[in-house]
């Protein structure tokens, strides 16, 4: 799971600086986390985004941003409470989410608003 600065975010999700408008510079759908080290619910969302990093490789991206280091990156999303998890699909806006989510919810929104089904588990 990438770690994303201002400058890789801009490159890889979107350049808020050059586009008033929401363009997604990606190239599959993904899921950012907006989180902090001393943030116990970011703690409890870290392990199910690794799992569900491996059960949708290569058909989704998840990208970390730490709040601390990347405030100004977190203040252009209005990030207020953490975690905030931004799912992006392919097509139309991005939908902002709020809390330690349970794996279920991240699997339904992924099919729901990424329109990614997940990996055959052999």
């Amino acid at each position: 799971m990438e770690h994303l600065t201002q400058a890789t975010f801009k490159e890889k999700v979107f350049n808020y600086e050059e586009n008033k408008d929401w363009k997604f510079e990606g190239d599959k759908p993904a899921i950012i986390d907006f989180y902090a080290d001393w943030c116990a619910p970011c703690k409890m969302v870290a392990p199910i985004l690794e799992e569900l990093s491996s059960e949708y490789k290569g058909k989704l991206d998840i990208f970390k941003v730490n709040t601390e280091e990347q405030q100004e990156l977190a203040a252009a999303f209005g990030i207020r409470s953490i975690p905030s998890l931004l799912f992006i699909p392919k097509e139309g806006q991005p939908q902002m989410a709020m809390g330690a989510l349970p794996k279920e919810t991240f699997q339904k929104t992924i099919e729901d608003v990424l329109k990614v089904k997940m990996n055959d588990v052999n």
